[in-house]
């Protein structure tokens, strides 16, 4: 910008102030005698008032001095002369300056004290977004963005945050700079480790290294201090206003609180994993411990016996406990493959192996691997006359199946009878196992899929509370539903829904006609 434009712009308010009083005095001197003296006067404090608001006190000052003048130029006899005829007009000029000095006097202060309102106003409402804000974010490193934000907006300064180590060092954690060096060098943060460890504000313009180019300011709470707001100071003899210094103290509390919000959320989310780590872990040991316990003693029972009492067994008692041997080895390979599916599944490890699948032979499968463990109990299988095949991992739909049939045979009396069916919707085909076993509670149709879940009232019955779990989770991953019920008149049903794909436009189904299996009792 020119400089004689620079010093222009401090006269502006003076040349207007000349102009208006002109303006005026040509429109009143016609009717200079028309009007009494004490009624040109007033009007006078008009430009006074104006000087007031808009420019400030010395231009206002200004204005009623040069008002007084004009005034008695043009409108005190003798008129065109400053002299006074009668001596009572010092007076009125007096109390003229008065006033229009009191009142300029007024209005700075009313404006002053308005601006001062707007910027409260405006800090408050800034304040109330930025905790707004906060309350929201439960990132550390999005809080400190958007603190780093709103700090450089308000003093137009570069943002470094250091927060705190393990060792209690302070490291460079967020810049906010055009400066990208900024924060880096060890001077700054030596500087911000001496703001850290004392708790108070320094460097520029405080009395600990003033002459530094960084103001470095604490975020503490009550109790500790969180971390170091840093500000670079980029011009010599830049001063915070009272108004800036509230501010950064402000948001600096409300960043240090919400870092610590922060951290405890983070240190109550490690507190409930290693407790949910630990309530699990000891859930597997007591349910791995007790289901194990049975089938082996059972095993080495039956081993014992075969080789210190061989020649008193007969082939019959023999073929016996070879088949309580098996039945123990069958559960024991169970528990364990449920175990391993369950870690795959929990560790994303778990990647399906799709296939158009039967259900009509994963029935078949299932009834018989299960057939070991039905003992009295009658199955019966309902199927329509044409089902749609699926797509998915045959060997998981299996085991998927094989679980909810087995859940309802353990929790089945002898002589019950389970009923499997399927049925096809539009876009899906759904499996229903049915028992009419001890049933649960209301509110217990839902937990049952959860992990290590036990009804109170299934507690006397052996078992992990894993099967279900992981039957949720490969029907999951098969984009199906899996859900539970009562059964009529008692029992359980267990839903299970797949999706129905089409192949190359084409449905594919199944040709057969609708049958009724019961002969796996």
């Amino acid at each position: 910008m020119p400089k004689w434009k620079m010093k222009l712009n401090p006269l502006k308010p003076y040349l207007l102030i000349i102009m208006m009083i002109t303006s005026m005095t040509l429109l009143m001197r016609p009717f200079g005698l028309a009007f009494e003296a004490v009624n040109i006067a007033l009007l006078y404090l008009l430009p006074v008032l104006l000087s007031a608001v808009y420019w400030g006190l010395r231009p206002a000052m200004f204005a009623a001095v040069l008002g007084v003048l004009v005034f008695d130029f043009f409108f005190v006899t003798p008129v065109l002369s400053f002299t006074i005829a009668d001596l009572r007009y010092l007076i009125s000029f007096s109390v003229f300056l008065a006033v229009a000095i009191l009142t300029a006097t007024l209005a700075v202060k009313l404006k002053r004290q308005l601006r001062y309102s707007e910027q409260r106003e405006a800090t408050t409402a800034a304040l109330f977004e930025l905790s707004r804000q906060m309350s929201d974010i439960t990132d550390i490193h999005a809080l400190l963005e958007n603190v780093s934000r709103q700090v450089s907006h308000t003093t137009g300064c570069d943002i470094a945050v250091y927060l705190p180590d393990e060792r209690n060092s302070v490291v460079l954690s967020h810049s906010f700079a055009v400066q990208e060096d900024w924060g880096l060098s060890e001077t700054e943060k030596v500087t911000a480790q001496l703001s850290f460890d004392q708790g108070e504000a320094v460097g520029y313009g405080t009395e600990t290294l003033r002459d530094s180019q960084g103001f470095y300011l604490p975020l503490r709470t009550e109790d500790r201090v969180h971390g170091v707001l840093a500000l670079h100071v980029k011009e010599r003899g830049h001063v915070f206003s009272g108004e800036q210094q509230r501010m950064l103290e402000a948001i600096a509390g409300l960043a240090a609180s919400a870092i610590a919000r922060v951290k405890l959320e983070e240190e109550a989310k490690i507190a409930h994993l290693t407790a949910e780590s630990e309530r699990i872990r000891t859930a597997i040991l007591d349910s791995v411990s007790h289901e194990l316990r049975t089938p082996l003693a059972a095993i080495i029972g039956s081993v014992t016996g075969l080789i210190e009492g061989d020649k008193l067994f007969s082939p019959e008692d023999r073929m016996e406990l070879l088949l309580t041997i098996r039945s123990g080895a069958h559960r024991m390979n169970r528990l364990v493959i449920n175990l391993l599916s369950m870690v795959r599944l929990e560790s994303g490890m778990l990647r399906l192996k799709k296939n158009w699948c039967d259900i009509e032979d994963l029935i078949g499968v299932t009834l018989a691997q299960v057939k070991d463990v039905q003992q009295d109990r009658k199955l019966r299988v309902i199927l329509p006359k044409e089902l749609p095949m699926v797509r998915g991992d045959e060997v998981l739909l299996e085991q998927m199946l094989v679980n909810v049939v087995s859940n309802a045979i353990k929790y089945s009396p002898d002589g019950s009878e389970i009923v499997i069916e399927a049925y096809a919707a539009e876009h899906t085909l759904t499996l229903t196992v049915s028992d009419q076993g001890i049933g649960l509670g209301s509110d217990e149709y839902g937990r049952i899929f959860e992990k290590f879940y036990r009804s109170n009232a299934s507690k006397q019955i052996t078992g992990t509370g894993l099967g279900l779990a992981i039957c949720k989770g490969i029907v999951e991953l098969h984009n199906g539903t899996i859900s539970a019920k009562p059964n009529t008149p008692q029992g359980m049903t267990v839903a299970v829904t797949l999706p129905v794909e089409r192949h190359h436009g084409v449905q594919l189904e199944t040709n057969g006609t609708e049958t009724e299996k019961d002969n796996f009792e």
